[in-house]
């Protein structure tokens, strides 16, 4: 099996680390949500030796995502685990939470699990970062991003760009709140939420 691979994540990767250094500074347990090939955590891990990085995925992800864990050979970068997050989630507690890309591609019912979830499991004090694209006062923040929630939802009507206030507002009521709003290449956001 080749590793999976994806240009997205090579792009945007070191912009990313470059917040996750100051947003998970005093962080020691981080849990990856939709980890996808694996490449953000073989990336992140070795640049963040102080934590321990929780890969998590759907069952079909997890041998890609261990693929590039062995090549990292880190360790602070533990084997995958299965994170369905309608389903069980793992324990916690953690004091970082970090999720790209997964908003836009769940429907909508299944982000406020993932967003109800985070909540359960994240540390009082602890952050949650989650990157993508997503809508401010329900409207798209660049032409590339009114084309591509247009893309997403003719693939499958229940994807789509999040509207950022809704996304806060639902994360507030699982006692988390708005830290940072940071700008990304690409027209996509870095949200940092803090627990309590």
């Amino acid at each position: 099996m080749n590793k999976p691979f994806s240009q997205a994540c090579e792009n945007n990767q070191t912009p990313i680390l470059n917040h996750l250094t100051r947003e998970f500074e005093t962080a020691r347990h981080v849990l990856e949500i939709g980890s996808g090939t694996g490449q953000h955590g073989a990336h992140f891990a070795p640049r963040l030796p102080h934590l321990v990085w929780q890969p998590s995925d759907r069952m079909e992800n997890l041998a890609g995502i261990e693929l590039w864990r062995q090549e990292a050979a880190v360790p602070n970068l533990l084997a995958p685990i299965i994170l369905d997050v309608t389903g069980r989630w793992p324990d916690g507690p953690f004091d970082g939470v970090y999720s790209a890309n997964t908003a836009h591609i769940m429907s909508w019912p299944v982000a406020i699990k993932m967003l109800e979830g985070v909540g359960r499991v994240l540390s009082t004090g602890g952050r949650f970062c989650l990157y993508g694209p997503f809508h401010y006062g329900g409207k798209p923040t660049s032409d590339s991003n009114a084309r591509f929630d247009e893309y997403l939802r003719a693939q499958n009507p229940v994807m789509g760009i999040r509207d950022f206030e809704v996304v806060a507002q639902v994360a507030s009521e699982q006692g988390m709140s708005v830290m940072a709003d940071h700008a990304m290449p690409a027209n996509n956001r870095l949200l940092v939420f803090v627990k309590g």
